[in-house]
């Protein structure tokens, strides 16, 4: 799957176009654009980094269709609206931890030389609600410093330029069952 993301001018609404691998494609609503690194460019790092492939861009992948998605184009595969809801349905917790663990990494990458503690008590405090084990300091420091070289990229886009990505990453590979088609 290819992910772009358009850098839009600022304060329009920001998408992304997501172009699966069974040639559907859709339109990924987003928030306002700026400067600011886009949510779902946020997500899609921190998955990658800590090597992540039933949160939410694996869920997208495997055929998931979220609300904030619109269908651009490709026909759909038959029972995908179910296929859909069954994937998010079995993927929900995993989904609602992959977005925690964005979070976890972008509070770190705000922060000047965090110490493995200060790492520790932040995993601590923002993966309470997600069952799991914590992630080790050190993994969740490099998932904050590549959102911080993604940031920098994404800063120096001017409207009209785009960032796009790889799901999964090429190192990665998806789990059988999320892959299985629809």
């Amino acid at each position: 799957m290819h992910v772009t993301f358009p850098r839009l001018a600022d304060h329009a609404i920001a998408y992304a176009v997501v172009e699966r691998d069974d040639g559907v494609v859709y339109r990924l609503l987003g928030g306002r654009a700026g400067t600011a690194l886009p949510h779902d460019i946020r997500h899609l790092v921190v998955e990658r980094e800590l090597g992540l492939t039933d949160g939410f861009w694996g869920v997208v992948a495997a055929g998931a269709v979220f609300d904030s998605m619109r269908h651009l184009s490709g026909r759909r595969p038959p029972h995908a609206a179910e296929r859909s809801a069954e994937l998010k349905r079995m993927y929900r917790d995993r989904v609602r931890r992959a977005d925690l663990l964005a979070d976890l990494a972008e509070c770190v990458a705000a922060l000047d030389d965090p110490t493995p503690d200060e790492i520790r008590r932040l995993s601590g405090t923002k993966l309470a609600a997600a069952p799991g084990t914590l992630p080790l300091p050190e993994t969740i420091a490099a998932a904050a410093r590549a959102l911080q070289v993604e940031a920098a990229r994404w800063a120096r886009l001017r409207p009209g330029d785009e960032l796009r990505y790889q799901w999964p990453p090429p190192e990665v590979s998806v789990p059988r069952q999320a892959r299985r088609s629809c």
